[in-house]
């Protein structure tokens, strides 16, 4: 599958092994959530609020250390506003309440599996693409295997691998508002087998 990344916009898609109400399950149920994103007291409607508490420290199956860059951001909260709420298959919400727009997640089902596609949007530059994107990436890593349950050893690792590929997408053309710069990059992070 291929991403598609633009100054202002991630399309991140991933194949997951499972039907799409187990993977949804992993995006509402806030202990499954927690296992591979964040999780929080959430209110799940359209209106309603998607809480998020950052446990980055407990993603790693493995004792590994949390970076010190990200470690004054373990155990900080807050919630989102859920613009739409769409069981099984569509969830979106702000980021930064919307200062750094929105992501939906939206669920397929596709070659007994489930397609994820996660659209981020109203990205404010080539920063928030490397922050986000390798967040998201990362992420994304973490739910695959943890829907397949074949565990995280290391989120930092991924979170290194996601930034990287966000770097290499950014150096790949002068980039101009809008256009794909990452129509050549393929996730090697959910590919059937």
């Amino acid at each position: 599958m291929t991403d598609r990344i633009t100054t202002s916009e991630l399309v991140l898609e991933r194949w997951l092994e499972a039907p799409v109400e187990r993977v949804w399950q992993f995006i509402v149920d806030p202990e499954l959530r927690a296992r591979w994103f964040m999780a929080g007291p959430s209110d799940l409607r359209p209106g309603g609020s998607l809480g998020l508490r950052v446990g980055h420290d407990r993603l790693s199956d493995e004792a590994v250390p949390t970076p010190d860059r990200y470690r004054k951001f373990i155990g900080h909260s807050w919630s989102e506003s859920i613009l739409a709420f769409e069981p099984p298959h569509r969830i979106v919400f702000t980021w930064e309440d919307g200062a750094a727009g929105a992501v939906e997640i939206r669920l397929f089902e596709e070659n007994e599996g489930t397609r994820l596609v996660l659209t981020h949007s109203g990205l404010r530059g080539r920063d928030d693409v490397i922050n986000f994107g390798g967040g998201w990436h990362s992420h994304l890593a973490a739910l695959v295997r943890r829907v397949a349950g074949v565990g995280v050893p290391d989120f930092w690792a991924l979170q290194a691998q996601g930034e990287t590929a966000m770097e290499k997408a950014v150096k790949k053309a002068v980039i101009a508002p809008g256009r794909n710069i990452a129509s050549r990059y393929r996730s090697t992070v959910g590919k059937r087998r």
